[in-house]
């Protein structure tokens, strides 16, 4: 395990120049996702500037501070210095991933031995091909999400390496197909427009490959080494990423700029919701139409309150998770999706009770980042 490298404030620009890797774009804003506001002075927690800064590095997680600061209305070392604050409190995080054209992505519900629960939590966090745990209220006791290279890797390490594991009663796998949004793709929504489009207009543009899973795809060119070092910080310099991998600084801004082009690796900035003012995480199975899926998955992939939305097997063919206020901003979702979406029936919806682990970022109780475990699929 290592961790979370940490950007230092005396390095404005030290992150590479090689624009974001954000899937989904930026959408207008639908519904009412509540005021961004002061969430905490003390040091622990957000101020309306820390979210308008993490905003600003989810549009670009790789933007040197020189965009960065005067996207926010602040100078590039007040910016860095902001995000050391907020990095150095676990409070927000930039990560890297391969996309999901190199992994077959499942969706795991585990149901747990009595008093099992904990131990086997700690013991799946470890795992570098479980990306997330979530401990949730529902049918089950534990959902993640998982990797592998292969469909047949996949299945090893569901029946295996998971199924066989003190604690473990039973096991449900949705395989993804079709990713419509992903973390990558969430926005904060506290930057004004004027600082939105400045970062935008400067991004490289990515070519639109996210959408389809290929489980047999060759991982090609992708170096784990590099996907490493980015996982543990995702605003790592040229220089830094060199010295982790071992390889030429030309080399790693060349491979670099080429994988977050072709969406090959994934960059986003994530944060601790339950500080930053979003305690309510909600998953729903539902079921609509095979010929609506697409449109309606990408229809609810434009809504501003959901995190993940993704077709996949099983009984209920799409699958969505949404970051809410609060409990009673379940009723007001439900009320919307009824009225946009009159096709779709909801089967089944958990409530997370914590997240443990997401994106290889080990969590406390109250959601800030502790450590880094790399993923490996």
């Amino acid at each position: 395990m290592q961790e979370t490298g940490r950007q230092t404030a005396s390095k404005p620009d030290s992150a590479g120049d090689a624009g974001g890797a954000d899937v989904v774009g930026d959408v207008g804003d639908v519904g009412d996702v509540g005021d961004v506001g002061d969430v905490g002075r003390d040091g622990t927690g957000f101020e309306e500037l820390d979210l308008a800064l993490v905003d600003a590095l989810q549009t670009d997680p790789r933007a040197p501070w020189t965009r960065i600061g005067p996207a926010v209305g602040i100078d590039a070392t007040t910016a860095a210095r902001r995000w050391a604050r907020l990095e150095g409190a676990g409070l927000a995080w930039v990560t890297a991933y391969a996309g999901p054209v190199f992994a077959a992505v499942g969706y795991i519900e585990v149901t747990c031995r009595p008093r099992r629960l904990a131990e086997l939590s700690e013991r799946l966090t470890g795992l570098p091909w479980v990306l997330s745990v979530e401990h949730v209220v529902g049918d089950f006791d534990l959902f993640l999400t998982v990797a592998a290279a292969d469909l047949p890797s996949l299945g090893r390490r569901v029946r295996t390496d998971l199924g066989l594991l003190p604690g473990v009663r039973s096991t449900r796998t949705r395989l993804g197909i079709r990713v419509y949004r992903e973390g990558s793709g969430w926005k904060v929504r506290a930057l004004e427009p004027a600082g939105r489009a400045r970062l935008e207009g400067a991004r490289p543009a990515a070519h639109a490959r996210f959408g389809g899973l290929e489980p047999h795809r060759a991982r090609g060119a992708l170096d784990p080494r590099l996907l490493t070092a980015l996982g543990a910080d995702g605003r790592a310099g040229w220089a830094e990423l060199a010295a982790r991998t071992g390889l030429s600084e030309s080399t790693v801004r060349r491979r670099l700029t080429r994988e977050l082009r072709d969406q090959k690796i994934l960059v986003r900035c994530d944060l601790a919701q339950q500080v930053a003012g979003w305690p309510a995480v909600t998953t729903y199975r539902a079921t609509v139409p095979h010929g609506e899926l697409d449109a309606t998955g990408a229809a609810l992939a434009r809504l501003p309150q959901v995190r993940l939305c993704a077709s996949v097997t099983g009984s209920c063919n799409l699958l969505f998770s949404v970051w809410l206020r609060d409990l009673d901003g379940i009723a007001a979702l439900e009320s919307l999706l009824d009225e946009r979406f009159p096709r779709l029936r909801v089967q089944d919806r958990t409530v997370t009770l914590s997240t443990a682990k997401r994106m290889g970022r080990i969590l406390d109780d109250g959601g800030r980042a502790v450590r880094h475990v790399p993923i490996a699929v």
